[in-house]
């Protein structure tokens, strides 16, 4: 089964996230099958999300945890704090 959850990264008392589509049974912070984005709860640093990879990998069966769910909702409707961008495509 594959989810999609948040991977920690950063240094102690200043901690950042990623967005990840992972299997089940890899660990947290382990190996990961596509990066979807990245989340900041302090809103100092920017918050991206790629939301049309997001909906791609729901469509093929993924299950997204409460907490991205709420941040992926909060993301769309423009409530986050902080520098925030959306659908960025990368050349």
């Amino acid at each position: 089964m594959v989810n999609i959850h948040l991977k920690r990264i950063g240094k102690k008392k200043t901690l950042c996230y990623r967005i990840v589509v992972a299997d089940t049974r890899f660990p947290r912070d382990g190996r990961f099958i596509d990066c979807i984005g990245s989340y900041d709860p302090k809103g100092k640093n920017l918050t991206k999300i790629d939301t049309m990879k997001y909906d791609a990998w729901i469509r093929k069966g993924a299950k997204p945890t409460k907490r991205v769910e709420t941040i992926i909702k909060l993301f769309k409707e423009n409530k986050l704090e902080g520098k925030v961008f959306k659908d960025e495509t990368t050349s």
